[in-house]
């Protein structure tokens, strides 16, 4: 009997299998999609139904957990019939009102667990409209997704205060504001006061995923304390990040203080540094993002005016915190030596 070590293949073979997995994954993948289309139709469908009925014959929940009774009776192998879950399909009816819009969204992409998030913690339905984009675009698990709604994303994403918008061309400067978050919540990290000062380098660094996802989507992590020869002098920026989407350097440099002028300056070195010794001729303009504790925005305005280096200004809080953990913060010192940490090979 022939095995398959023994089997003396056809050239091109591999290739060949090669491609055929890649097909097959891919049907996997577009049946996925069907099915889940079909499934978000079937249950918008029901809450609609439900809602007209409430609407004209005034149903009450009584008369809808019997409905959920009865069709669970009847379709035994299904999940997702439950009473609450029937409530649910009537909020997302309501939600995404008017037939077939739903394979028209972003929300007709998110399975159905993801929707129960996005009724449950969001009243607005252009915010719901907003996390229902960005989880289909940047691929976001329900709980990812979730700790996004909590730490407000869609707040924070593009409110720092910038120059990008005359420093930049426009579609660029439209792009780069996208990637300055106002505040940074860096609560996750869930310091302590008898913790902060043991742990803290620790605990960043087995939450560097939590810390560029803070950040945002597109950020990779290049280093901490980069070191620079500049004619003879040493200067190290505190953490250096590569945006692959946008395709440019973003330098982030920590203040645990108040925004003070000379702080731009000195970022904007850092960038003409980055631009010159590190930017490729592929990518685009190196931006700064100055993290600090507090600021004063008439400060900011007139010292961002004062400098060509495109950067933005940004604050950070623990303000989810108990307020004796918040007497705990970390220094810029403490906060960028951690990260480091991220560099350094597993010991396991």
């Amino acid at each position: 009997m022939t095995t398959h070590t023994e089997l003396a293949l056809p050239e091109g073979y591999a290739e060949l299998l090669r491609g055929l997995k890649v097909r097959v994954r891919n049907a996997q993948v577009r049946a996925q999609r069907v099915v889940n289309t079909q499934l978000l139709e079937l249950y918008w469908g029901i809450g609609s139904e439900i809602l007209a009925q409430q609407e004209s014959q005034a149903w009450g929940s009584g008369v809808v957990g019997r409905l959920a009774s009865d069709l669970r009776a009847e379709f035994p192998q299904m999940t997702g019939l439950s009473r609450s879950n029937l409530f649910y399909m009537r909020a997302f009816a309501v939600a995404w009102p008017g037939e077939g819009v739903i394979v028209q969204q972003a929300v007709g992409q998110l399975p159905w667990g993801h929707i129960t998030v996005l009724l449950d913690k969001l009243d607005d339905a252009r915010t719901r409209t907003w996390y229902a984009q960005a989880a289909v675009e940047h691929g976001w698990s329900r709980n990812v997704l979730m700790n996004q709604i909590m730490n407000r994303t869609h707040e924070r994403v593009g409110s720092g205060p910038s120059n990008f918008t005359w420093q930049l061309p426009a579609a660029e400067s439209e792009l780069a504001q996208q990637i300055a978050k106002d505040p940074y919540v860096f609560d996750f990290l869930e310091l302590t006061d008898q913790a902060a000062e043991r742990d803290l380098e620790q605990s960043l660094m087995d939450r560097i995923v939590e810390t560029l996802r803070e950040l945002g989507a597109g950020f990779a992590f290049v280093g901490r304390q980069v070191h620079f020869d500049v004619g003879g002098d040493d200067f190290y920026l505190d953490l250096l990040f590569f945006h692959v989407v946008q395709l440019r350097y973003v330098v982030v440099e920590l203040k645990t203080g108040k925004f003070q002028p000379e702080y731009a300056g000195k970022l904007g070195f850092y960038i003409a540094v980055v631009d010159d010794k590190l930017r490729l001729p592929a990518h685009n303009p190196t931006v700064g993002i100055l993290i600090c504790g507090s600021r004063n925005d008439h400060t900011v305005r007139y010292s961002l005016g004062q400098t060509d280096a495109p950067m933005a200004v940004s604050t950070y809080t623990y303000d989810t915190l108990p307020a004796a953990e918040r007497n705990a913060l970390p220094n810029e010192e403490k906060l960028t030596a951690a990260l480091d940490w991220a560099e350094e090979p597993s010991a396991e």
